[in-house]
């Protein structure tokens, strides 16, 4: 019975399971919203809104770690949305651990907010459409036999060559930290982190279930983790789970 029901799941349009997801989730049958979502990604949909809307049924199901892990993937492809943010501070305020951020300077705020506008994708995009205005400005300067045309497409091309080249080389950041900066979410009730990566090491701090992480280095069965105020140490890769 549980297999045709899975089968059935499956055969099923995208946006009939979204509609199906969203009766559900409507209906406060959040167990059943998660089965439909969740079949939606691992068909290998990917987008903001569904993240968001996966996160929201965990967090009414009061799965508070599966929440974060979904609003934190939706955060990626919508930096800059103060809902999900916001759904994200809550769920945050409800874990164990209130891990306190390493302060920064004014100027690094300042830069993070710009980088968190828009994902990779809305960088490249927008890199792109800059450099095709970049384009047509060149082509009314050489074509143009008017003075005050040829100046303003000249100061304003230049001006559209710096926000492409801008746009681009934050694309191409968002990409590099999209591959090579991981992060996770705990799972696990309560995990000891370890001074290194062996089960009989010292124990330096212990956190708990929905806390992010960040991964910096991994060694078979053990992740090299830091958390937001800096500490770091070694639990297994197992305890977490990649945003």
């Amino acid at each position: 019975m549980l297999l045709m029901g899975v089968i059935a799941v499956y055969s099923q349009s995208k946006q009939d399971l979204v509609d199906t997801a969203n009766a559900a989730y409507k209906n406060s049958n959040y167990s059943k919203a998660i089965q439909y979502y969740d079949s939606i990604v691992k068909q290998g949909y990917v987008s903001a809104k569904l993240y968001y809307n996966l996160g929201n049924a965990y967090f009414k199901d009061q799965q508070l770690a599966r929440a974060i892990l979904y609003y934190e993937k939706a955060l990626e492809h919508d930096p800059g949305n103060a809902d999900i943010q916001h759904n994200l501070d809550m769920a945050r305020q409800m874990t164990v651990d209130k891990i306190e951020k390493v302060p920064e300077m004014f100027y690094v705020q300042w830069w993070r907010s710009i980088y968190n506008l828009f994902s990779a994708d809305w960088w490249a995009y927008l890199a792109i459409g800059f450099f095709i205005l970049t384009l047509i400005l060149v082509g009314i300067f050489v074509l143009s036999r008017r003075l005050v045309l040829r100046k303003f497409s000249f100061y304003t091309g230049l001006l559209a060559l710096l926000i492409t080249v801008f746009s681009f080389a934050m694309a191409a950041q968002k990409h590099h930290d999209r591959s090579h900066d991981k992060a996770g979410i705990v799972f696990e009730p309560s995990v000891t982190v370890k001074g290194s990566p062996d089960e009989d090491s010292v124990d330096l701090f212990v956190i708990h279930e929905g806390t992010k992480v960040f991964i910096k280095d991994k060694l078979g069965e053990w992740c090299e983790i830091k958390i937001a105020n800096g500490s770091v140490g070694w639990l297994q890769k197992d305890a977490i789970e990649e945003i």
